[in-house]
């Protein structure tokens, strides 16, 4: 069965929010609707809706005008076997050492590679996005150099991969954390998955605000992985939960935006030590300096 999309763009928060609600009673009603801001500066945000029946068009420009948003462009998708096309979509990756993969893929495993089992699911961090593949690389970048690490937090972990690499070559703890509820249930789903469970601990908390982060802190490494604006904030309590000499390693960061990210971390005690860019997006790694 066919379903529909229907999305427009609107400028801040407000309006953008307004759309949301007005769209949760059109008829034929929305199986979805999603706000999201646009990470590029311009101040926009996109508002979208599914449908299972095809969606009012007169309705939907009338929303749109009285909100002065961006005429709203509807779509057909085509009926899909999701399941097969994200396992067909999604083939293992290589970072450094390390090996993402699903368990449809388990047996590409290579033996000189350690492998981190991770399924399409509803939380962010397969190994495909650039920001996900730059940590890792950037991880594989300071175990070769010597660095260890063996007090880890992840913070705003996702799919909690990050932890896990961690947890892979430590024989310590990671501490994966995630604002959001579903991500630290597909985070603790991969743990146990990876037979990790005694070595990963997910736990449900904002940035560093959580007794048993608080209780470990300061930490060899830290990972944040999230977008600009909220790593520029957490910006003096990852200083504060890093011990001096320390790595950060930040993504979630466009290109354009890595130089803001750097001088605000330099302006909070770390020093910049490598910079990667893949497609449109920065990985950052620095140390916190005495």
């Amino acid at each position: 069965m066919p379903t529909f999309t229907a999305f427009t763009k609107t400028t801040g928060r407000l309006p953008a929010e307004a759309i949301s609600a007005l769209l949760e009673n059109v008829i034929p009603e929305p199986t979805g609707v999603g706000v999201f801001e646009i990470e590029d500066g311009s101040g926009l945000w996109e508002v979208g809706a599914y449908f299972t029946e095809k969606p009012d068009a007169v309705g939907l420009a009338l929303i749109a005008a009285a909100n002065d948003a961006k005429d709203f462009i509807i779509s057909e998708l085509p009926d899909t076997d999701w399941v097969a096309k994200v396992r067909r979509d999604l083939a293992p990756v290589e970072a450094g050492r390390f090996f993402v993969y699903g368990s449809h893929d388990a047996d590409k495993l290579p033996d000189d590679k350690i492998g981190l089992l991770i399924e399409a699911a509803m939380a962010f961090g397969t190994g495909h996005h650039g920001t996900t593949l730059g940590c890792l690389r950037a991880f594989d970048r300071l175990l070769t150099n010597g660095g260890t690490y063996e007090n880890v937090a992840d913070i705003g972990c996702g799919t909690a991969v990050l932890a896990m690499a961690a947890a892979k070559v430590n024989d310590t703890p990671a501490y994966a954390s995630d604002i959001d509820e579903v991500a630290v249930a597909v985070a603790q789903s991969n743990v146990d998955a990876n037979g990790l469970g005694d070595q990963v601990i997910c736990l449900e908390a904002a940035g560093f605000s959580h007794e048993v982060l608080e209780a470990k802190a300061p930490f060899d490494l830290v990972f944040a992985n999230i977008l600009k604006g909220p790593l520029v904030a957490l910006a003096p309590d990852v200083a504060a939960h890093t011990k001096t000499g320390g790595a950060v390693i930040l993504s979630g960061i466009l290109n354009p935006q890595a130089s803001e990210v750097i001088d605000v971390y330099t302006r909070n005690g770390f020093n910049l030590i490598h910079h990667e860019e893949i497609v449109d997006w920065s990985t950052l790694t620095l140390e916190k300096s005495a």
